[in-house]
């Protein structure tokens, strides 16, 4: 396993820590390649991972989404005893983990023709947008706000005192 040191980073940036931590301690090429998935940006704050899951059904599967995770997770079909000539389609249990950014949240889940489909979007808090703040010039404070997107926002004055 390779750890990176982010000790200059962490001169020059505040509340990193889980992303640096995220970065040392996930290991990706260790985990099972099974089932196979896609990750697509359908827009410019969304996202759909697609799982090929053959032999599974709705109720077989089951998805988690906690902060900053979702984990969708399969169990195994009763198919009885088979007698195989020749298995190719694997329909054993698995787990698997995805990590999501801040604020990215679930829309939505489809399963259709063996695929499942997973929506994501991300949905940043007005407060946590970025906005402009207009410097005051003399004893008076004014608090006019301007977002980012050009919505002003005026609150009450304040006199220095």
């Amino acid at each position: 396993m390779r750890t990176y040191d982010f000790s200059p980073l962490w001169r020059s940036t505040v509340g990193f820590d889980r992303l640096f931590d995220l970065l040392n301690n996930e290991t990706p090429h260790l985990q099972d390649t099974y089932p196979p998935y896609d990750i697509v940006r359908t827009g410019e704050e969304s996202y759909r991972i697609s799982l090929a899951l053959a032999g599974f059904t709705p109720e077989r599967i089951t998805i988690t989404a906690q902060q900053n995770r979702l984990t969708v997770a399969g169990q195994r079909g009763d198919h009885g005893k088979q007698d195989y000539i020749y298995q190719s389609i694997a329909t054993r249990a698995f787990e698997r983990h995805f990590s999501l950014a801040d604020y990215v949240e679930v829309a939505g889940a489809t399963f259709e023709n063996g695929l499942l489909q997973i929506d994501l979007v991300r949905r940043v808090p007005e407060a946590m947008k970025p906005r402009r703040i207009d410097i005051a010039t003399g004893r008076t404070i004014t608090a006019d706000v301007k977002s980012v997107d050009g919505n002003e926002k005026t609150r009450p004055a304040v006199k220095a005192a």
